[in-house]
């Protein structure tokens, strides 16, 4: 991302539970509360997804909290959120998710000048051995790492 970016959330989860095939950054409708909220970091997405409804990208299970300074018109938090692509993207992914076990999840929240954008992998899900394969290997390079630091210290 380039230095006028400010990330606000990221999906650790969904790196962990998904291979990432590709990742494209897409705009978001929000309405009026909405922009507050989420330049306050009050979202939740643990189980979000994408889907591709009648030619349009809608996000389901992105939680917006409602913003607290506002009066008592504000917005529905659980309601999905409609993406910003164009047509030729739309339809791409489209084929793409249509194929056995491609699905569509939100990696990154952030603003970038002034908007507010995330990062929508196209994703494979992973079997429980990748899973473990991971963590071996963040093990591995996190005790390599330790003799290393200790070696120079000690």
């Amino acid at each position: 991302m380039s230095t006028d970016t400010k990330r606000i959330a990221s999906n650790k989860k969904a790196r962990f539970d998904y291979a990432v095939e590709e990742s494209l950054e897409c705009g978001v409708a929000l309405q009026g509360t909405e922009v507050k909220s989420v330049k306050a970091g009050t979202i939740s997405f643990p189980d979000a997804f994408a889907e591709i409804v009648r030619g349009e990208v809608w996000v389901k299970g992105w939680r917006i909290s409602a913003y607290a300074f506002s009066s008592v018109f504000t917005h529905d938090p659980d309601r999905p959120k409609k993406l910003l692509l164009h047509k030729a993207e739309i339809k791409r992914l489209s084929r793409k998710v249509d194929e056995k076990g491609f699905t569509l999840i939100p990696l990154d929240f952030y603003l970038k000048n002034g908007r507010v954008k995330l990062s929508l992998g196209l994703c494979k899900g992973k079997k429980q051995f990748d899973k473990r394969a991971a963590i071996k290997e963040r093990d591995v390079t996190r005790d390599m790492q330790r003799e290393f630091r200790k070696g120079l210290h000690g």
